[in-house]
């Protein structure tokens, strides 16, 4: 899952690059929407990994009080 996050980062990266060299006022807004939406996607992995851990940790709780 690191890598997925660290692509959006990427991508969130390169969006803020063009955004910042862009001379034209569209061009800026749609790269720093872009750059938002890759961001968004990055926080979305990292809440989907913390969520499997706490599953993860619960479900070995269970196995633990079945045996």
């Amino acid at each position: 899952m690191t890598g997925t996050r660290e692509f959006y980062l990427a991508r969130a990266e390169e969006c803020a690059a063009e955004a910042a060299s862009a001379p034209l006022a569209n061009v800026r807004d749609r790269a720093l929407r872009s750059e938002a939406a890759w961001r968004t996607m990055a926080a979305r992995q990292d809440r989907i990994a913390e969520q499997r851990v706490v599953a993860e940790a619960a479900r070995q709780e269970r196995l633990a009080g079945e045996a």
